[in-house]
């Protein structure tokens, strides 16, 4: 059957708005659909042109009959042919000047719009009737337009016309079906395709028409639909047998074996086309085909690199086995030598594969599986991991075993990459002496990850000292490059280890020096990773700072199209983390989801349970602490595989044994708790679960007793949250017991504590809601804070937008934020001198630099400011005491 015909609205109106000018012309490949898109618009009802059309015969070379035949066209437009009339005879003696006259006399004998069509001018060969065609355009009467449809440019020279805006034209990309276009095309002849099937067809024909056409010939009755479409090449008999008929046997002898021969490669340059072929000038017939429309596409701007249509470039593979099969092993060896050489790595190990070379594969495998690794392509290396035979001599060389353990210490399966490398290295013998000593390298770079990725802080110190060791016994370029890539990796996992157990100083310094190295050598994965682990890492000293890293660490990421790799996954956990502290819970949830997604090829352990952790803090923050169970549970099973991050550990232990308690399970967390060995027990976060448990067992006094007792100013950023968490629980024992002003003093240290980083979290999980609904609001200097939390303790999630007022580049300290709070009022300032007990004079200097920090220029603006920042609520009012006033 023949598809139906849809049609196609907007091309339709694009061919009225083109028509509009003096002359169109649609140039694009054979079976693009320029005949269709002519006919369905000259024969849409109200037609307003008189319509003159004129198709060209298959390599018409005669000028005259060609002249002929528009005469003829121009008469019957006019009205002037009757059907029995005979067509003007040719003559011995053709005046091409006076034809064309005549020609514009007919189409300028009436003044309706007339509109000339030619169809298929690729066919004329006479350059005599081009250059007669250019005069009749361009002296077309003003009612008279043209269309030409061809399938490549002709010499037709309508420059003129096109800078005087009367040229428009339609190309192969306005004609392509869109897959919308291509779902309706099937709709229409019956043909029941998933989404998907409809979506792999519409990539395989890239929307040729005459391709989704054939396609829907063979799919009529076809049995089994889906997978038709998934075979559906350009070998198929119904398209090959149109491309060779209207493509291939077109072209010379000399352009078809470089058409066949250049298949064999996806992509290709003159050049390569010159290795391949054994010519010269191969680029000068690639671009002059691409003009053609050949189903030939340049991919770069400045046309140097080439690929075929995809159905064209399936059929040329076809018949170069068929035509040329003794040749091609050979073309894969050319290729491979040519790919190598120009840096294109991956390609050169496919053709060594295609011809059998797999030690020689192996070989450039595992020379480049670092290179390769840094630069993210983790999974092309798996890809070509699965072309090799899995049995025999060539299965067990000692380069696939070293190239699969990469791939596995990358995706995370840590025991399988530990066998591949004790495979490698007890085969390494095997290998020639020039041989050993890459191999050795390469196995130091994986046992360091490998190390790293299994928290052995101690073995990654040791390994890292080897590679970070001056350089000696460098022997090439090759070499030198070889260590700056190591010394970065190395760098890179010392300072994530480092970051990750919380207390080795250099952590922070050993990831900067990784990602300004990775910057210098051109790596830009490898800087992505040590930037989002640098993310991380800032926890240490600043919830702010850590996210003003994480974002930092995705924008690269993103700007290379990695915004969801496992490399950038430190920075999106940790950047939901802080969010969550921060009350943005529906924000948390999103970064949450980033980092599912990316984590999907890396199953090891440490960033998973970074995950599991901060689902857990989301979904205790908002009181669902059955799933925050699960979630802590769950991340103590991942950590318990890890040999390092104590603090994390120990973090996680506190949560989950209070959130047991929460769950009115005291007496099974403090069991667990009699089983945490003495260390661990008098941490901070134990002691702050040893007081939950308390609380919920009723005894306020032992948990006062469990928690430490250290001022404000000893905290250092690493232990803010679990100290406020120790102040709130705290609070509520001395709530508990009756004593009122502790319990405020204590809310308001743990206020205190949060509010350079605004963290709502603790108050959350310790259901401290009914301390701060008692906490009068002008005894606080954090009222902005406390309507924060109980807008989050009232199930709301904090606006996205907040976290984007620019905070003041100086924090202002508690006595200025104690004399803040009273600038909304109209007291003056000896008033508020009186209110807080303090000197006049020290009331201006705070005032001045209130001023100072939130650059403002008087009481309003500080304000308003203020209030920008939260620092103050909306409604902030405080209440004076009295005041005698003198």
């Amino acid at each position: 059957m023949n598809p139906r015909l849809i049609e196609r609205a907007a091309l339709l109106a694009a061919l009225d708005a083109a028509a509009a000018g003096k002359v169109t012309l649609i140039s694009a490949p054979a079976g693009s659909g320029k005949t269709s898109l002519i006919r369905a618009w000259a024969n849409r009802p109200g037609q307003p042109y008189r319509l003159a059309m004129v198709q060209v015969p298959r390599d018409q070379r005669d000028a005259q009959l060609f002249w002929l035949a528009l005469l003829t066209a121009a008469r019957e437009a006019r009205g002037t042919v009757s059907d029995a009339a005979e067509p003007p005879a040719p003559t011995p003696d053709f005046d091409g000047q006076a034809m064309v006259d005549r020609v514009l006399a007919e189409l300028a004998a009436r003044s309706d719009p007339a509109m000339l069509i030619v169809d298929d001018l690729h066919e004329l060969n006479s350059p005599e009737a081009l250059a007669r065609l250019t005069d009749l355009l361009t002296r077309l009467p003003a009612h008279v337009h043209a269309i030409l449809a061809m399938r490549h440019d002709l010499p037709v020279h309508l420059h003129q016309l096109r800078l005087a805006g009367e040229l428009a034209e339609i190309r192969a990309t306005d004609l392509r079906f869109t897959e919308g276009e291509s779902r309706r095309l099937l709709d229409a002849s019956d043909i029941a395709l998933s989404d998907a099937g409809v979506a792999l067809l519409h990539q395989r024909t890239e929307g040729w028409a005459a391709g989704l056409r054939l396609a829907v010939i063979s799919l009529t009755g076809h049995p089994d639909p889906e997978r038709f479409v998934a075979e559906f090449t350009g070998s198929d008999r119904t398209v090959a047998e149109y491309l060779i008929a209207e493509m291939l046997d077109r072209q010379p002898a000399d352009v078809q074996r470089l058409l066949l021969c250049t298949s064999l490669v996806e992509r290709f340059t003159g050049e390569l086309a010159d290795q391949l072929t054994g010519g010269i000038g191969a680029e000068r017939t690639l671009l002059a085909l691409e003009d053609a429309n050949a189903f030939v596409v340049s991919l770069d701007p400045e046309r140097t690199w080439f690929r075929y249509h995809h159905l064209f470039g399936d059929l040329l593979r076809l018949e170069l086995r068929r035509a040329m099969p003794a040749e091609v092993p050979e073309l894969h060896r050319r290729a491979a030598t040519w790919f190598l050489a120009h840096g294109w790595v991956v390609d050169a190990i496919r053709h060594t594969q295609a011809v059998g070379d797999w030690s020689g594969a192996a070989r450039l495998l595992t020379d480049h599986s670092l290179s390769l690794m840094l630069d993210g392509q983790t999974q092309t290396m798996r890809r070509l991991l699965t072309a090799f035979p899995l049995h025999g001599a060539d299965a067990d060389l000692p380069e696939l075993a070293l190239a699969r353990a990469a791939v596995e210490v990358v995706e995370g399966r840590l025991d399988e990459a530990a066998a591949h490398l004790a495979v490698a290295e007890s085969q390494i013998q095997t290998a020639s002496h020039g041989r050993r000593h890459r191999l050795q390298l390469a196995i130091v770079a994986l046992r360091l990850s490998l190390a790293r990725r299994r928290g052995h802080l101690s073995d990654v110190v040791d390994r890292a000292a080897e590679v970070l060791a001056p350089m000696i016994d460098a022997r090439t370029e090759e070499d030198i490059a070889l260590y700056g890539d190591l010394r970065a990796v190395a760098l890179m996992n010392l300072g994530t280890l480092e970051a990750w157990s919380l207390g080795a100083p250099d952590g922070e310094r050993h990831l900067q020096e990784g990602a300004a190295l990775a910057r210098r050598l051109g790596r830009p994965y490898l800087e992505v990773g040590c930037l989002a682990q640098l993310g991380f890492a800032a926890k240490i000293r600043s919830v702010s700072e850590a996210r003003r890293r994480c974002e930092e660490a995705i924008a690269l990421a993103e700007q290379h199209g990695w915004g969801t790799e496992w490399i950038v996954a430190p920075a999106l956990v940790t950047l939901a983390e802080t969010m969550i502290w921060t009350g943005e819970l529906d924000e948390g949830q999103r970064w949450l989801q980033r980092t599912t997604q990316a984590l999907q090829s890396d199953t090891g352990p440490g960033i998973r349970q970074l995950l599991h952790r901060a689902t857990g803090m989301l979904h205790a923050g908002s009181g669902r602490f059955r799933e925050a169970l699960e979630e802590f549970n769950a991340a103590e099973q991942l950590q318990s595989q890890l040999a390092c991050t104590p603090v994390l550990a120990t973090q996680a232990s506190g949560w989950r044994l209070a959130t047991q308690a929460r769950l009115g399970k005291p007496g099974l967390a403090r069991a667990t708790l009699a089983t945490l060995p003495h260390s661990q027990a008098q941490t901070a976060e134990i002691c702050n679960a040893r007081a939950t448990i308390s609380l919920a067992e009723g005894d306020p006094a032992a948990a006062l007793a469990a928690l430490p007792d250290g001022p404000d100013e000893h905290v250092s950023p690493a232990n803010v949250t679990t100290a406020v968490e120790a102040r709130l629980l705290a609070a509520r024992a001395h709530e508990e017991l009756g004593d009122h002003r502790a319990a405020k003093e204590a809310t308001e240290g743990a206020l205190a504590l949060a509010e350079p980083d605004r963290l709502v979290l603790p108050f959350a999980m310790t259901g401290s809601r009914q301390l701060l609904e008692t906490l009068p609001r002008h005894e606080t200097a954090h009222a902005a804070l406390v309507i924060d939390i109980l807008d989050v303790l009232g199930g709301s999630s904090l606006p996205v937008e907040d976290r984007f007022a620019a905070p003041p580049t100086e924090r202002l300290s508690p006595s200025e934020l104690r004399v803040l709070r009273y600038l909304p009022t109209n007291l003056s300032r000896p008033e508020i001198a009186r209110e807080l007990s303090v000197s006049v004079n020290t009331v201006n200097t705070h005032v001045r630099n209130i001023y100072a920090k939130l650059q403002a220029r008087d009481r309003s603006s500080a304000v308003d400011r203020a209030r920008e920042l939260r620092l103050l609520s909306p409604e902030t009012h405080v209440r004076p005491r009295q005041v005698t006033r003198s």
